[in-house]
């Protein structure tokens, strides 16, 4: 935990919605589509866009390359695999930019060398040196990604990431690729390798990159940070491969709520999460789910009675961050069967109505019936029901309750 006077160290964001994201069945788009989002991304603030894989594909290729000539600010990033050709095709669509980065993936777990690339750790580590030092001779900026690091014998990773780093590159991707740590874990191999790296290379940054599998992507981007991470990757809603990556949108504003724990910062604009996850959703034909976190329906919605009560008393009762601080306008407080009568009477006055107890009563018992029936009571159905039991006459403006 930080020190109660220290300064808050600054966090780098790299989103990779438009690659690990976008490569995932159901998430794919084309070029006009990824030139959208990422100028969604960037008025979002992040620090880096990986826009695609220039040597999948030509489409992908011209996608960079027109991200490349209409979206500046942050740095734009293509992967490349350990060859020279994908080099060759990073820097061909990245070249009118000068804010550009190659992010280079070689895998080094035994079960990759074995199973994927028939190749020892000497022979892994010569690459990883040799494809490094090729693409500085393209690139100022370089990502190393040791592919399944946290399943990579801790000291061949370390003899890996301090090699590339002597060969010029400058941050160091340690992903959880198949989802497979867990918080404890990964944080003590950040804190291990930032404490083998950081006295050698100490403006070499170790980056977090954490898939969902087990359902932990979010909690380990933020035990990577507790120890030594200083660079985040994620995708918004979590798209990606499998059950996709860490949510860009939970990191970031975990991070920001929990300030006592991190005391980090990031250069995300909050107020445009939702915007953001609403138009990636619109561009995908993949609809958010309604208790997704931060962003979905009901992150901030709230039905139960209980719940509604303490929120018209005092908001941080059950809300932990402001609506308005990711993009919603305000809470929405649902009339369901399980809302109280505090709700509806506060719902009826929004609307116009000032009900006596009465009415409010006999309201009251229509709606629970009617809420049993279709769930979610509307303004609409609301009126209905206040005008069934009701003598409305209207003056000044207001409706007012007679009877």
């Amino acid at each position: 935990m930080p020190g109660v006077n220290s300064a808050p160290r600054r966090v780098l964001v790299f989103d990779t919605t438009l690659r690990d994201g976008e490569q995932a069945p159901g998430f794919s788009m084309d070029a006009h589509a990824k030139l959208k989002m990422a100028k969604a991304l960037r008025d979002l603030g992040v620090d880096v866009i990986e826009a695609g894989f220039a040597a999948a594909s030509p489409g992908d290729e011209e996608a960079l390359r027109r991200i490349a000539g209409e979206v500046d600010g942050p740095i734009l990033c293509s992967l490349s695999r350990a060859v020279e050709s994908d080099v060759v095709a990073a820097h061909r669509a990245l070249k009118s930019t000068t804010r550009r980065r190659i992010h280079i993936v070689l895998s080094t777990s035994p079960i990759h060398r074995a199973a994927k690339l028939n190749m020892s750790r000497a022979e892994v580590l010569a690459t990883a040196v040799r494809i490094v030092q090729f693409a500085r001779t393209y690139f100022d900026d370089v990502e190393f990604c040791a592919e399944d690091a946290i399943r990579t014998e801790i000291d061949f990773l370390g003899d890996v990431l301090e090699a590339v780093s002597q060969a010029g590159a400058r941050t160091l991707n340690i992903p959880d690729t198949v989802g497979y740590s867990t918080p404890f874990e990964i944080g003590q191999i950040f804190k291990h390798l930032h404490a083998q790296i950081a006295p050698r290379f100490p403006d070499v940054v170790l980056s977090a990159h954490c898939h969902n599998d087990l359902g932990m992507a979010v909690a380990n981007t933020l035990a990577a940070v507790a120890n030594g991470a200083g660079q985040i990757e994620g995708a918004i809603n979590g798209i990606g491969e499998r059950a996709g990556n860490c949510a860009l949108e939970e990191a970031v504003m975990a991070l920001r709520t929990r300030a006592d724990q991190f005391g980090v910062t990031t250069g995300v604009d909050t107020r445009k999460l939702l915007a953001t996850s609403q138009l990636l959703s619109e561009l995908t034909d993949c609809p958010v789910v309604r208790n997704k976190a931060i962003v979905g329906a009901n992150a901030f919605a709230h039905e139960a009675g209980m719940h509604q009560h303490g929120m018209l008393a005092d908001a941080r009762t059950y809300e932990i961050m402001r609506p308005e601080d990711v993009g919603f306008d305000g809470t929405r407080l649902v009339l369901g069967k399980h809302s109280g009568r505090h709700a509806l009477s506060q719902r009826a006055r929004a609307l116009g109505y000032d009900l006596t107890d009465n009415v409010i009563a006999q309201v009251f018992a229509m709606f629970k019936r009617r809420a049993d029936q279709i769930g979610e009571v509307d303004d609409t159905e609301l009126i209905a029901l206040i005008e069934q039991v009701t003598d409305i006459r209207v003056g000044g403006g207001k409706n007012v309750v007679v009877n």
